[in-house]
């Protein structure tokens, strides 16, 4: 197998405090190769935009990571000193956020915030970085960049503000770019653009593309492969063919299942969640959150097919076919022929 541009092995992430330590994230592993577009997706508060940016060491206050092995490009990066991290940020793995206006110093001009990540990357004059900025705001879509330039947040768009978050971590030419939740606070039709901005930005420049969502339908258009993470834990990964012909988790199923049109036949056997709340509930967060490191399989409380097993003893993410791996005794058991062929996943 060749080497993977960021290869990942039980990445850990908790938050220690009065009470003592909380695990948030536990277990994460998956690998990204160059020129490859994954896409990351669980609900609200599972544990995926803190998994990424942990990467790169932007953690909450109180945070810390630990890992087996978070490696990019050789360089194990939670090992960094803070001055070789620094050159990592923006100028190799860069990252684009869900609120384009918190991004953004709304006291700075346009032009002076993303000739700082060009001055800050390259050694060039500010005549040289504002030519790079102004032919990086036209490469993502904005018209009359020299005007734009002069330009404070308040004066783009939503959608206009994020091509410039785009632009920004485009100018140190990165080669992993973390879009986390780009599209959120946009409609419908900015979504599309900003969607399509970043594909053919990839294509242009071969970077490594890391979608973080909670959008499945999205990404069946735009990944190569799906991490599919819940609890704090990634319960799947496999190629994004396999994961909408045939998923193998209950708690993928089920999502898949609410993406059916109004009374259309599944394609596959659903296995529907029993009532109650996510692990991680979107109102309170984390401080509300199940520990992922706690014994037993996150998603038990809410799957219909849970036993004994799933709640006392966490299933490993184990290889079930050839680029395909799950988190579930079921699966791993053999179990999930015999729950297909009841129809209940």
């Amino acid at each position: 197998m060749n080497a993977a541009l960021l290869d990942v092995e039980q990445l850990a992430v908790s938050f220690v405090g009065r009470g003592g330590s909380r695990t948030v994230v536990a277990d994460v592993s998956f690998r990204l190769d160059a020129g490859e577009a994954v896409g990351l997706v669980g609900e609200s508060g599972s544990g995926k935009s803190l998994s990424m940016l942990s990467l790169l060491r932007l953690l909450p206050h109180g945070a810390h990571a630990l890992a087996a092995r978070a490696r990019f490009d050789g360089r194990e990066l939670l090992s960094l000193t803070t001055a070789q991290l620094n050159a990592v940020r923006g100028r190799e793995i860069a990252v684009v956020f869900q609120d384009p206006l918190a991004a953004l110093n709304p006291v700075l001009t346009i032009g002076r915030q993303i000739m700082e990540v060009v001055r800050r990357h390259f050694h060039v004059s500010k005549t040289e970085a504002r030519q790079r900025a102004a032919q990086l705001l036209a490469r993502v879509g904005i018209p009359d960049p020299e005007l734009r330039l002069r330009q404070y947040p308040h004066q783009f768009s939503g959608g206009m503000r994020q091509r410039v978050t785009i632009a920004m971590a485009l100018a140190g030419e990165p080669r992993v770019l973390i879009a986390d939740e780009p599209t959120t606070a946009l409609d419908v039709t900015v979504q599309a653009e900003i969607v399509g901005l970043i594909q053919t930005l990839q294509r242009q420049t071969g970077m490594s593309v890391i979608w973080v969502t909670h959008d499945m339908a999205l990404l069946a258009r735009i990944a190569d492969r799906v991490l599919v993470m819940y609890g704090g834990r990634i319960v799947e990964d496999a190629p994004v063919e396999q994961v909408f012909s045939s998923p193998r988790h209950p708690y993928t199923r089920t999502l898949l299942a609410n993406l059916r049109p109004e009374g259309a036949a599944p394609a596959y056997p659903a296995a529907p969640a029993q009532p109650g709340t996510p692990a991680y509930p979107a109102s309170s967060r984390l401080n509300a959150a199940a520990d992922p490191g706690a014994p037993g399989c996150p998603f038990a409380p809410r799957c219909v097919q849970a036993t004994d097993r799933c709640r006392v003893h966490t299933p490993s993410l184990s290889t079930i076919a050839v680029g395909v791996r799950v988190a579930c005794w079921a699966v791993s058991d053999g179990g999930e022929v015999a729950a297909n062929r009841r129809g209940d996943g």
